[in-house]
């Protein structure tokens, strides 16, 4: 949808892994109303005949069935999955307890560490401040961040939370998570790696 208008309609969709390393959805050219779709957006992609590529934000809205689709074409092959745990789980940021909880929620994302999301109670939020940013997830919605202040630092956009997740990732609404790979974890006691992503 762009403008309050369809600009494609398809059965036919071609999923492709793209460039750099997310799904895309390559559409027959016949499916696409160029009155619609800016000229600008539609490009050959790799080059399959026949089909295009839409630059995903050029449009207003993306649609898979009924249903709208964030960021990118979700893979059939990644799993999110949504725990609850009596896990102890202590965070610390510059050696101070900022998250205390035994009732955390265990998110399980396919080819991500473990994330601990943790109820607002059990979170100091006097040392959190929200901060403009914003991220989106086609697995889990759109994602709001706080900065920490603790260990006489403030820690920019080091924990985030879902308002209103997806259906699919509704567990985890109106909890809060911190970065593995930027704070101190212990699970029952016992430390945790900081895990090597690209969040590191």
């Amino acid at each position: 949808m762009h403008g309050g208008r369809l600009g494609v309609d398809t059965t036919a969709a071609l999923y492709v892994w793209d460039i750099p390393y997310y799904p895309a959805w390559y559409l027959p050219n016949s499916s696409i109303d160029p009155s619609v779709v800016p000229a600008a957006a539609i490009s050959s992609g790799i080059g399959i005949d026949g089909y295009s590529r839409i630059d995903w934000n050029s449009v207003d809205a993306w649609f898979e069935e009924d249903e709208q689709v964030f960021k990118h074409p979700r893979d059939p092959y990644h799993r999110v999955d949504v725990l609850h745990s009596s896990r102890h789980v202590v965070v610390r940021v510059g050696g101070e307890i900022v998250a205390d909880s035994i009732r955390p929620r265990l998110l399980f994302e396919t080819n991500f560490p473990t994330r601990y999301y943790l109820p607002m109670l059990d979170v100091r939020m006097d040392r959190l401040t929200s901060t403009e940013t914003s991220s989106v997830c086609p697995y889990k919605g759109t994602a709001s961040y706080w900065s920490v202040s603790a260990g006489g630092h403030t820690h920019a956009d080091l924990a985030w939370g879902y308002a209103d997740p997806v259906p699919e990732a509704a567990k985890i609404a109106g909890l809060v998570c911190f970065y593995n790979e930027k704070v101190d974890i212990e699970v029952d006691g016992v430390p945790e790696t900081r895990p090597v992503t690209q969040f590191a």
